[in-house]
């Protein structure tokens, strides 16, 4: 029976939480600290080479940033109350979108720049009940892998396809796939921003990203300000939720007066694509710990490689050989018997034993097989990403 991330989590020292800082915060330990940040490392380059731009913007704003958005009406009870400072109310941020908003209005921007890929991994905060709070899953303070796409309403349907695209790379990557594709639309007894025309052609233009693949249709499920896609992903229990999405939206590029220069002079509205390729750190990372049960991908495995030292005789080998691998995630363990190290690091994707006159290569799989440092160090290289 798979074990629950929260419970795994803390057993392989990937993260922790504590009173002080209270429910729903959770902090990351070393190793879960060096996996996550190998995997935003691949997120950052797998964007830039799609022609993204990375920014950075505050986690509060204004109050009135968010009453123009449309968060302060829809999302208020899921905000942490203002807190005024001098003449303001600031606000810690649900959402980066009026943000970024505000980046591609700060100054005049030409139809040469569009589409325009403004990403960000940023923190946002959620006023969760401690009751549904747990682990990972569901949190107060989040790491969202984030990006907004503004581009000409004819170039907004080529632009989700390729978000759809940039998703099932980082997926395989990450060595975990979809499970189904729910097209969310809008619902009786909710309020949204915009008007019947402009959700329809965000509807139309989703659809047509969509192509030949397989998906259901959702009512009540869209966001406030348009309709979305959403990737479902299933965990080892069987439930599906939503890891990824990818929106349409033309509420808030109305609501903030954003606008382009057009080829013939005259201005014109662009459309905001929202989208995030695997979500929260921190929910993305509940999920793969219990998708791996704690055995990580080579790429972003805590440790990639545990070097045991028969005896204290190899002790000096073990060392050098670490120091030629340094470029790669090693660690050295002396204590105990050689079984209970081995049997301490099964997590690991590769265990050296150094003897007195070879290298045993351990694969996490079973195999075995008699290398040179340099060729253990080799073999794992070849699986990174970088």
């Amino acid at each position: 029976m798979s074990a629950d991330h929260r419970r795994l989590g803390r057993e392989l020292d990937l993260f922790d939480s504590d009173p002080l800082i209270g429910a729903g915060l959770p902090f990351w330990l070393p190793a879960g600290a060096a996996a996550r940040h190998e995997v935003e490392s691949y997120l950052y380059e797998l964007e830039r080479r799609a022609g993204y731009q990375h920014v950075y913007s505050p986690a509060m704003g204004k109050r009135r940033m968010y009453e123009l958005s449309g968060h302060w009406r829809n999302f208020a009870d899921d905000m942490f109350p203002p807190m005024r400072i001098g003449e303001d109310e600031l606000v810690l941020r649900p959402s980066l979108c009026p943000h970024h908003a505000l980046i591609f209005r700060s100054r005049g921007r030409s139809y040469r720049e569009l589409p325009l890929r403004l990403a960000e991994l940023g923190p946002m905060y959620r006023a969760e009940r401690s009751g549904v709070l747990g682990g990972l899953s569901r949190v107060r303070s989040m790491q969202l892998n984030d990006a907004h796409i503004l581009c000409a309403e004819d170039q907004a349907s080529a632009e989700v396809a390729g978000v759809l695209d940039l998703m099932r790379q980082a997926h395989a990557a990450l060595a975990m796939g979809p499970v189904s594709y729910q097209l969310s639309l809008r619902g009786p007894g909710k309020k949204y921003g915009g008007g019947d025309e402009s959700w329809a052609r965000a509807e139309a233009l989703l659809r047509e990203a969509l192509g030949g693949e397989d998906y259901v249709e959702v009512p009540g499920e869209a966001a406030f300000y348009g309709p979305k896609i959403d990737v479902q992903v299933q965990d080892p229990s069987g439930r599906e939720w939503t890891l990824a999405t990818v929106q349409i939206d033309y509420h808030q590029p109305e609501q903030f007066e954003l606008e382009y220069a057009e080829a013939g002079g005259g201005k014109a509205r662009p459309v905001m694509v929202h989208r995030s390729l695997v979500g929260s750190m921190e929910r993305l990372f509940g999920h793969l710990i219990e998708v791996h049960q704690g055995a990580f991908p080579v790429w972003y495995a805590p440790v990639q490689l545990a070097i045991l030292p028969v005896g204290p005789d190899q002790d000096q080998a073990a060392r050098e050989f670490a120091s030629q691998a340094a470029d790669l995630r090693v660690e050295i363990h002396y204590e105990g018997s050689l079984s209970a190290r081995i049997r301490k690091n099964s997590k690991c994707p590769y265990i050296a034993v150094v003897g007195a006159r070879d290298v045993s290569l351990r694969r996490r799989d079973g195999d075995q097989q008699v290398m040179s440092p340099a060729e253990v160090i080799e073999s794992i290289r070849g699986l990174l990403w970088r």
